[in-house]
């Protein structure tokens, strides 16, 4: 079996991100600004996810938010439906995944990977997908009260991902004022820590699905 052949076999973890590089120059004002052109946008995601726990703060700094409350991901009425009757509603999932795409576009933006300003419905240069669970097939009821707790070790990895992430973007930022460019290891580094946060939140706040996280950027 060859390895393209047993890349295809496995199965591929329900929540996937890419983000198309940027293979151009970047507009360098925009980026020498970027902090402030970011904030009426961030203003609006802010309105939208609302202050729920997590909610809007984690929107801003990781391009997924988490929050408990309507006005941001609806995670303690999704783990109450999953328990109690075992169902996910589509309509929430659908919000969900809007909210989790629109955050991300932010994000994307504020950490330079893209600098085509972040818009509310439009994918761009940002590619997510949540896979839509089949609740009694894919989903333990009772999974939803634990997995907060067992993704605690991703906690742990990615508040270290996080920090290396926000250097490796100052890094890029100095690059693109000089040369134009966003190096692509540091581009590709980026994304892969947005990636893992993402699988991380479908696994223990969207709960669209059971499967463990990997450690992994890729």
């Amino acid at each position: 079996m060859t390895a393209a052949t047993a890349q295809t076999a496995l199965p591929s973890f329900p929540a996937t991100l890419e983000v198309d590089y940027p293979d151009r120059e970047l507009d360098r004002l925009t980026t020498a600004f970027r902090i402030f052109t970011v904030i009426p946008i961030a203003i609006v995601l802010g309105l939208v996810a609302g202050p729920g726990p997590g909610g809007g703060e984690a929107a801003h700094r990781h391009g997924s938010g988490f929050a408990c409350t309507s006005g941001g991901v609806l995670f303690a009425a999704t783990a109450l439906m999953i328990v109690f009757r075992q169902k996910y509603p589509r309509w929430w999932f659908d919000w969900n995944l809007a909210l989790i795409r629109f955050s991300t576009r932010v994000g994307a933006y504020l950490y330079l990977l893209s600098d085509e300003y972040p818009s509310t419905d439009d994918p761009q240069a940002v590619h997510l997908e949540l896979r839509y669970p089949d609740v009694h097939r894919d989903l333990h009821r009772w999974m939803p009260l634990v997995k907060w707790f067992l993704a605690i070790p991703h906690y742990v990895v990615l508040a270290v991902l996080w920090l290396a992430s926000v250097i490796c973007t100052v890094i890029a930022w100095f690059a693109i004022l000089f040369t134009g460019r966003y190096p692509r290891p540091y581009f590709d580094f980026n994304v892969g820590v947005m990636r893992w946060s993402l699988r991380v939140a479908a696994y223990a706040f969207v709960l669209t699905t059971d499967l463990y996280p990997p450690f992994s950027l890729r």
